[in-house]
């Protein structure tokens, strides 16, 4: 696995401001970048093909429907979800990805609690949303007996064939926590 090679996936909608800053800030780290629009009003696509990214338009029924088609679309083994806002960090791509491509892992995920992400030092929305996040995360380890520290971050890894076995159905933004129990039954 530690050949494999990487695409990044920027799910995005009206993110003109930032598409661009992130398809620059993820290409060092990967062998594709998958943006796939939401059906945004804005500039966003133009951008982001500018910027050398490969763009997707999905049905515009949510985070969740642009995710599996993302899946089905990936040119590479190794999966990277990153948000199109700017709140995660780039530059962690390599760590994010190491325990796949050292055979220790199928899916990762980021820690906003342990860095890589500005939603615990943000806004009062932010701080409440990553609360909130924390309660679905001890639910999840109670049920499944696993240590987690962050359930709900949409900055993830995951081996492609692993990603297409799990049966997504979620539109919404819950497609995160169905991907992680989906991930921990199998």
């Amino acid at each position: 696995v530690s050949a494999s090679r990487v695409t990044v996936v920027v799910p995005a909608r009206d993110e003109e401001g930032l598409i661009g800053e992130i398809v620059d800030a993820v290409r060092p780290s990967c062998d594709e970048v998958l943006v796939v629009d939401g059906r945004s009003r804005d500039r966003t696509r133009e951008i982001a093909l500018a910027h050398g990214a490969r763009v997707i338009q999905d049905n515009g029924r949510g985070k969740g429907e642009a995710l599996r088609i993302a899946i089905q679309q990936a040119n590479h083994e190794i999966l990277v979800f990153i948000d199109a806002d700017g709140s995660h960090e780039p530059r962690d791509i390599p760590k994010l990805i190491a325990p796949i491509q050292e055979g220790a892992a199928d899916l990762v995920i980021a820690s906003r609690g342990k860095g890589g992400s500005d939603e615990l030092h943000g806004t009062l929305e932010q701080f409440i949303r990553y609360a909130g996040s924390q309660l679905i995360t001890l639910a999840i380890n109670y049920r499944w007996n696993v240590r987690l520290t962050d359930s709900q971050n949409g900055f993830r890894a995951i081996r492609r064939d692993v990603a297409g076995c799990l049966g997504l159905t979620s539109n919404l933004t819950t497609i995160e926590q169905e991907r992680l129990m989906k991930a921990l039954k199998h």
